[in-house]
């Protein structure tokens, strides 16, 4: 016993937090496929809302493209980008949900008909950074979820791997069908699927293709919930405003911990667990807790 704490002490002396999901020695990179595509130009097919009253805190990334089903180019990806770094400059949004106007679809993954006329290289320059967009929508400090109706295929579905939650209608259609077109999925598909599903079944899905509904997109853990047809959206605000009357630090910490804890070592896991435990103690937040269980009332968090 007195061995295992003393290992314990000397991980915890060791331990020094991640600051970034992106190792120092990659963060030029992923700046460098960022700036490839991003520009301050507005984007036709994405649009933030954020939400007022009761649910200020909530944002809602709308994606609106019909004529291609959603399908990503270069003016989606660009609104995703400049939407994405909006919300992780802005202190006051609490929860991200990323939704479809466009019925019966959520993403139908890459616009092929524009792919079609780009060059090996200019495809290479694509695929990176919309790699790098989602594995930044993956790191915001904040709770996001995506809400799928209908089909959700390829990149669409890459993008919602990349949220925390998933919540689908019962007739929407998730696949990564890429190796159909002599193609992997190339935007974390082949990471955060096994991740979610585990190894076996990601492969089967991976390697033919298959597209699976809602129902069994439950069973095997890829969506926290399917709703009857047309309600994920009512679902996914109802689990919005849940996070939304929390603390909005310690939901930060939080996700912080589970998400950078998974990737190391047990006991540098736990050295985190402290490390962003201690940043929930000294806040009004906790005050305001604490006060509002003795007055036997709502608390009131400002995120402070």
């Amino acid at each position: 016993m007195v061995a295992a704490l003393k290992a314990v002490s000397r991980s915890l002396r060791h331990y020094k937090p991640r600051t970034s999901a992106f190792p120092e020695s990659q963060q030029w990179l992923y700046v460098a496929r960022r700036g490839l595509i991003l520009d301050q130009a507005p984007s036709h097919s994405v649009s933030l809302h954020r939400l007022s009253d009761s649910d200020s805190g909530i944002v809602e990334v709308t994606l609106e493209r019909p004529e291609v089903r959603n399908a990503i180019g270069k003016d989606m990806l660009r609104g995703l980008q400049n939407t994405f770094e909006a919300i992780s400059k802005d202190s006051s949004a609490n929860v991200l949900m990323i939704r479809s106007k466009v019925p019966k679809v959520f993403c139908a993954g890459a616009d092929l008909k524009e792919r079609k006329m780009m060059s090996s290289s200019e495809v290479r320059d694509f695929v990176n950074t919309l790699r790098a967009t989602f594995s930044f929508l993956e790191v915001l400090c904040i709770p996001t979820i995506a809400v799928i109706e209908g089909a959700a295929l390829g990149g669409g579905l890459e993008m919602a791997l990349s949220c925390d939650l998933r919540i689908c209608g019962e007739e929407a259609v998730m696949g990564l069908p890429e190796t159909g077109l002599a193609i992997i999925p190339g935007a974390g598909g082949t990471q955060r699927l096994p991740r979610i599903v585990g190894k076996a079944l990601a492969k089967e899905l991976i390697f033919t293709g298959r597209k699976i509904g809602g129902r069994e997109a439950m069973s095997i853990g890829l969506v926290n919930y399917c709703v009857p047809a047309g309600e994920a959206h009512l679902k996914a605000l109802e689990i919005a405003r849940n996070i939304n009357e929390k603390g909005p630090i310690a939901v930060r910490m939080a996700k912080k911990a589970i998400d950078e804890g998974l990737e190391v070592h047990k006991t540098s896991a736990l050295a985190l667990e402290e490390e962003c435990y201690e940043q929930t103690l000294n806040t009004n937040d906790r005050l305001e807790a604490l006060a509002a269980f003795a007055e036997k009332r709502k608390p009131r968090y400002t995120g402070d």
